[in-house]
């Protein structure tokens, strides 16, 4: 008899692709700031790929595995909260904001994807690293 999977380990690797795509980003803008387009090109484009990662396992993890709430109370939960809710708004405005970003850039409008990058760049990177932030304190807080 083959035991079930247990889901929760999805958790684990979202935090993981959370900090991986946080990595790549960063990676990414040194290497635009230091003018190597092609180095750019693949760590913003690994990143987009981890973050896709990561939503598919975001979401079997939601259908699959029962919730996990905060423990905090009082001050702690309040601000828990408000990065939750901050968190969830922008990674849901970021979807079509990388999604144009890259479109801009795999087309060669660099203007366009430079003004555009400086809008989604931080948003992504807030979403990428609050997505961490929330895993530690729901699981190891």
């Amino acid at each position: 008899m083959l035991a079930s999977f247990d889901y929760r380990i999805l958790a684990d690797v979202d935090a993981s692709l959370n900090a991986v795509s946080t990595v790549l980003i960063m990676s990414g803008l040194v290497a635009i700031k230091r003018g190597n387009v092609a180095l750019h090109k693949a760590c913003m484009l690994s990143a987009a790929a981890v973050s896709a990662l990561f939503l598919c396992c975001y979401l079997v993890y939601h259908l699959n595995a029962e919730p996990v709430r905060f423990q905090g109370e009082g001050l702690a939960r309040a601000a828990y909260l408000a990065l939750l809710i901050t968190h969830v708004v922008l990674a849901a405005v970021q979807v079509p904001l990388i999604l144009r970003t890259i479109w801009l850039g795999l087309k060669d409008r660099r203007e366009q994807h430079k003004k555009l990058a400086k809008v989604t760049t931080p948003i992504w990177l807030y979403v990428s690293v609050t997505g961490v932030v929330v895993y530690v304190l729901l699981y190891h807080w």
